[in-house]
């Protein structure tokens, strides 16, 4: 075969997904563990690492009680991460900004929480950050967040990456 014909091997690159917490989520294990169950949050964030690398993604997970701060980091994700994963927790029923940040950096999204917010008081069953994602996963505890992961990382092989990476 010629030098021009000669097939080079592709680079693998990894999905790389952005994990954020929410407010109140530093207290998982302690806070309403009828309800959120005794997982704490590094658990959660083990867990997650965990799996992307048996699945060959990395994540990178952070927590905030700071709407603001949130926000900053969906901005910042634009050209450094492929897929989110968000549990906004209580912002999930009250923040525009957030839904407008994740649509407007348009990187796939998936939101989850640990209750299943349906079954919840009437102002839990409707997601403003929801609405702008590709999908949603809630009520399975801690689980939640390994289903979410995996269903944001079938997600982005069918999706074209917005970061080129996958």
């Amino acid at each position: 075969m010629p030098p021009s014909e000669t097939v080079q091997p592709t680079e693998i690159v990894m999905a790389r997904v952005l994990v954020l917490h929410g407010p109140n989520l530093n207290l998982l294990g302690v806070r309403e563990p009828a309800i959120y169950g005794r997982t704490t949050l590094p658990e959660i964030d083990d867990a997650l690492v965990a799996l992307a690398t048996e699945l060959g993604a990395h994540v990178e997970c952070r927590q905030s009680n700071h709407e603001g701060v949130l926000l900053d980091w969906i901005h910042e994700a634009r050209g450094v991460f492929d897929g989110i994963v968000i549990n906004p927790g209580a912002l999930t029923h009250t923040s525009l900004a957030l839904a407008d940040a994740i649509a407007g950096v348009a990187i796939p999204t998936v939101e989850v929480h640990l209750s299943n917010v349906h079954a919840r008081e009437p102002i839990r069953r409707r997601s403003y950050v929801g609405a702008k994602c590709v999908g949603s996963v809630s009520g399975f505890g801690a689980t939640s967040y390994t289903l979410g992961l995996r269903a944001l990382l079938d997600y982005l092989t069918r999706a074209p990456s917005p970061t080129g990476s996958t």
